[in-house]
């Protein structure tokens, strides 16, 4: 009995796995022993390795890049750079903005901290070769400082596993206010595209578009709790035509022949993918381009004989209609109709010309707004069901203007942060687009 209720006592803390189409993510609870093993002690690592960033343990809203020392896979594209921020979080996109909290990043907790207003508070990290180490130690709210101090820390690994462990946790992480700052749990990415201004010209418009985000539930986030994120397969690991198009994984991957490479079209390579017409190869399916000849005479043969059969099936249809005559036209014209003559008198066409057909007019006019407005609602409904459909980008990049944005400048509700000992990029003005 007692085996019995330690069971059911873990697996009420024990969440199953959810399955994020990037990821499977898995939530350990204060009693399971894994919740324990994930948490990485770094008092006990090599001190010569472990760095406290000076700045960032002393500022707000400020973030510093570090390099990694080895190749982290970030759905799917490996990253050498990323950058730390004192607010939770950990931003990976390459150009540095102002509006780091919008996307590309990975949170273990991201919200409103100020590392400046205790002594006590530290941004520590540590790379050992095949995993990075960032650790938030002793961190507290900067519009709530009596809510007690907050430790976690986020463990990215060479293999793409991505660990959040959480020491103290003094609130609920719902009760976390979000006026001045986002709160956030989990991953994002985005893929940015280059828009021309017609109207200036030599000055072009970079739009974000969120892709995809994993957000974990805040009420599991508490004292001695862990979240343990696996990646899964994406199209970028195929490095080849053949097993490109022949891979069953959760996307449909196509592959490139002027790129030389796999995708769904879906990446932050979402800009060459475009540029180099990729979305029009990934119809044929073919990887040998020179065996598409041998196909033209096939396509030909099938073509002549639908031809044919489309001009039987509208004789047939012709034939159907006008054996059924209005019921003005008089019985002769049934007879001939069998035959194959004309199919009404002229006698009955003039009849029928001189009765306006406002009736079925109106009616067809219902029928198509009918028709319009049924068509709206189901392409809302897999736009919203199917956001990687050739359909949903079609709109989103044909007509940016109608979804919601954010422009990412002064009272756009986006906390500012500003990059520690920047390297010379160029800070611009960035609309990043919810998630498509």
């Amino acid at each position: 009995p007692s085996n019995i209720l330690l069971d059911a006592f873990c697996f009420v803390f024990r969440q199953e796995d959810t399955d994020h189409n990037y990821y499977i993510s898995k939530t350990y609870g204060p009693s399971d022993p894994m919740s324990k093993d994930l948490w990485v002690n770094i008092d006990q690592m090599n001190k010569e390795k472990v760095k406290i960033h000076g700045i960032l343990s002393n500022t707000h809203r400020q973030a510093a890049r570090v390099n990694l020392s080895f190749d982290f896979p970030f759905y799917g594209h490996f990253l050498r750079e990323i950058t730390v921020a004192t607010g939770g979080f950990i931003y990976t996109g390459d150009v540095v903005h102002r509006m780091l909290t919008a996307t590309q990043y990975i949170a273990p907790l991201m919200a409103n901290f100020d590392p400046s207003v205790s002594r006590n508070s530290t941004v520590i990290y540590f790379d050992n070769g095949t995993a990075l180490v960032v650790q938030w130690d002793h961190v507290h709210l900067q519009d709530n400082y009596n809510l007690g101090s907050f430790t976690f820390q986020a463990t990215l690994h060479n293999t793409g596993r991505i660990v959040f462990a959480y020491k103290e946790i003094p609130i609920e992480v719902s009760q976390i206010s979000s006026v001045n700052h986002p709160v956030k749990v989990g991953l994002s990415d985005a893929f940015v595209v280059v828009h021309k201004i017609q109207q200036i010209p030599n000055v072009k418009r970079r739009t974000i578009y969120e892709y995809h985000r994993v957000e974990l539930t805040k009420t599991k986030i508490t004292n001695s709790t862990a979240v343990e994120m696996m990646p899964l397969p994406t199209c970028l690991q195929f490095t080849s035509c053949s097993t490109c198009i022949s891979s069953q994984i959760n996307f449909n991957c196509s592959w490139c022949h002027r790129l030389n490479r796999c995708s769904s079209g879906f990446d932050r390579h979402r800009q060459d993918w475009v540029d180099n017409s990729c979305r029009d190869e990934t119809k044929d399916k073919i990887c040998d381009i020179t065996d598409t000849t041998y196909l033209y005479p096939f396509t030909t043969t099938i073509v002549a004989k639908t031809t044919s059969r489309s001009k039987e099936a509208t004789a047939g249809r012709d034939m159907l209609s006008t054996s059924l005559p209005p019921t003005s036209v008089p019985t002769e014209g049934k007879v001939e109709n069998k035959a194959g003559t004309r199919p009404q008198s002229d006698s009955a066409v003039g009849r029928m010309q001189d009765t306006p057909p406002l009736h079925t007019g109106l009616i067809l006019g219902i029928l198509l707004v009918m028709l319009v407005m049924v068509a709206g609602v189901l392409v809302t409904v897999y736009v919203y069901h199917y956001p990687t459909s050739a359909a949903s980008i079609f709109l989103i990049e044909r007509r940016p203007s109608r979804w919601p944005a954010m422009k990412f400048r002064r009272g756009s509700g986006h906390p500012a942060y500003a990059e520690v000992e920047p390297v010379g990029q160029e800070k611009e003005g960035f609309i990043e687009s919810e998630q498509c």
